[in-house]
């Protein structure tokens, strides 16, 4: 008789040590429009209404080129491209 691991914090397999499987990374060869679709949680609030969190963010950069960024690995840089997005053509912070 085997008994199966149900505490997600102790993997049965190695390379599964993530407590929501959303936030596992998708490989390196997948493209940014890929890993954009990828959700991480997707769940309803009190009211019912459909929330998703996804596994990247698509940002792009000054010279156009568009990246993915991991939710929990990449959150600094993600932090950083909001802080940006909330500063005006003159360099003035604005608060929205």
């Amino acid at each position: 008789m085997t008994t199966e691991n149900t505490d997600p914090r102790e993997p049965n397999e190695p390379g599964t040590e993530h407590i929501n499987p959303g936030d596992k990374k998708m490989s390196p060869d997948a493209s940014v429009e890929e890993k954009s679709k990828k959700v991480a949680v997707a769940y309803e609030d009190v009211l019912g209404n459909p929330i998703e969190v996804p596994t990247y963010f698509e940002v792009e950069g000054e010279d156009g080129e568009k990246k993915a960024l991991h939710h929990v690995e990449d959150a600094e840089e993600i932090s950083d491209v909001i802080r940006e997005a909330r500063v005006n053509e003159a360099g003035e912070r604005t608060w929205r």
